[in-house]
């Protein structure tokens, strides 16, 4: 099975063979034809009837029968091809991998859930099926709460199996990341605040929290570098590690080391910013159910002082003065003074900062660091005769991420600038009816990974979240 950086590698020759395929979609859908693209219902992995009934009711609303079929593709689209449920030992258990890698990614599952919570009470087996990726979860913590990424038979030995780190069997990828541990306490805060259900948090999901924290502490290096280190034997610059596997020198200021970015690519400086960020939200969210549904408050008390703690450091450390924007947020810092001014599209970035929850949509800083983000002199945002957005240096120069343009859209207050991102995302998909890790900037042909569930499901909650909030933008017919 490819790994995301082989399908990087392999994405010329893939974008070659689906152009066609991609251009006869265009041609179909511009007759005003739009087939499911679905696999058909005995086929699907799960089915929720809260899903599809919201599906119906949604597409109604959208006048736009383009932006409606992309919609209907996309919302179900983890449901559909991603998840395995079970029950073991009488409690649900659910697996998910990322679409076209057979491989659980503790973020990437979070995520791909993430917007039917809302639908769980009126379907108990949808609630269920989440709940079982909350097991899932906790089970792999405890397994390596350095990993971010795991395999679905415990036995397995993948093609990272030689990497120069603490590998074990069941594990896909050690590649430490903060948001590895945030997203699974987003997961479980949200899970519990719109269900009230309590089932999942028992003494396994306890003791796994308990291992979170205690990474986060060991990453702050205030004794030494810690237990985890990582190489691994590759010519991709950004697949391996710095110093010797711990990556470059950082003063211990507070700040949480991250080995790794949400886009599996190394750090430059390790204090990741928005990832820093997640984690005081997270750990401000994980106290609050430990002192409720736990009666802990010994270690909610822990959890809060970390917060706390980082929060300070991210004050004095993560808001500087740029040349053009003013006082803004860097990407990464190193406690030394050094700063990295970029974004990268991967989420928690900087510009997804309000959506997960770490600061207001109107924050001063946050909105001078839009500015930046969203301009030429962010080194990764790219604009071409397709559309623009941002991009990474996971998949390279001039390719955007749909999942920026859809972040950017989520985290808008202008209705011109969430229009024009509707009308992005409908004309760079290659007549395909899904959303893609990247496009090129001037022919989104030319698209990496066909079968990315995480963007896929991101499209359909921001559809949902317009629904809500803006419905007369959906309103709209988004001409070509």
């Amino acid at each position: 099975m490819p790994t995301r950086r082989e399908f990087v590698k392999s994405s010329s020759i893939a974008a070659a063979g689906l152009a066609a395929t991609g251009f006869a979609f265009m041609s179909f859908a511009q007759k005003g034809r739009y087939t499911s693209q679905r696999p058909v219902t005995k086929e699907r992995n799960f089915t929720s009837k809260a899903v599809e009934n919201t599906i119906k009711a949604v597409k109604k609303d959208i006048a736009d029968e383009e932006l409606a079929w992309i919609f209907e593709n996309c919302l179900p689209s983890t449901l559909d091809t991603t998840v395995t449920y079970q029950e073991k030992n009488g409690r649900p258990d659910t697996y998910v991998i990322t679409g076209d890698i057979d491989a659980m990614w503790l973020r990437d599952s979070s995520a791909q859930v993430w917007p039917y919570l809302p639908l769980m009470k009126k379907d108990k087996p949808l609630q269920r099926l989440v709940a079982g990726v909350i097991n899932r979860q906790t089970s792999y913590i405890l397994k390596d709460p350095y990993a971010n990424a795991f395999y679905n038979d415990p036995t397995k030995e993948g093609e990272w199996a030689k990497d120069l780190t603490q590998m074990q069997p069941g594990v896909h990828e050690r590649k430490w990341e903060i948001d590895s541990l945030c997203y699974p306490i987003r997961l479980s805060y949200h899970y519990w605040k719109t269900s009230g259900d309590t089932n999942p948090f028992d003494a396994n999901w306890e003791k796994a929290m308990k291992l979170v924290v205690k990474t986060f502490k060991e990453q702050q290096r205030k004794e030494g570098k810690g237990p985890y280190k990582f190489q691994r034997v590759t010519g991709w610059q950004t697949d391996t590690v710095a110093g010797a596997g711990y990556g470059n020198p950082i003063k211990p200021v507070g700040l949480i080391c991250s080995t790794f970015r949400p886009s599996d690519d190394a750090t430059t400086y390790l204090f990741l910013v928005p990832s820093n960020y997640f984690a005081v939200t997270s750990l401000r969210q994980l106290a609050e159910m430990s002192e409720q549904l736990k009666q802990d408050k010994t270690f909610a008390a822990e959890c809060r002082a970390l917060a706390n703690e980082v929060e300070r450091a991210l004050q004095q450390y993560a808001v500087v003065e740029h040349l053009e924007y003013g006082r803004i947020h860097p990407f990464e810092v190193d406690g030394y003074g050094n700063n990295l001014f970029m974004d990268d599209a991967n989420i928690p970035s900087l510009l997804a900062l309000p959506y997960l929850g770490c600061c207001a949509a109107d924050d001063p800083v946050y909105l001078n660091t839009r500015r930046f983000v969203l301009s030429n002199d962010n080194p990764w945002f790219f604009k071409g005769k397709a559309g623009e957005g941002i991009g990474g240096p996971h998949v390279g120069t001039d390719m955007i991420w749909p999942m920026s343009i859809i972040m950017r859209a989520m985290t808008s207050t202008s209705d011109e600038e969430i229009q024009n991102c509707l009308y992005s995302l409908k004309t760079t998909h290659a007549g395909t009816g899904f959303m893609h890790e990247t496009f090129h900037k001037d022919d989104p042909a030319k698209f990496t990974r066909k079968w990315f569930a995480w963007v896929n499901t991101l499209f359909g909650e921001l559809i949902l979240k317009l629904h809500v909030e803006r419905p007369h933008l959906l309103k709209h017919k988004y001409k070509v």
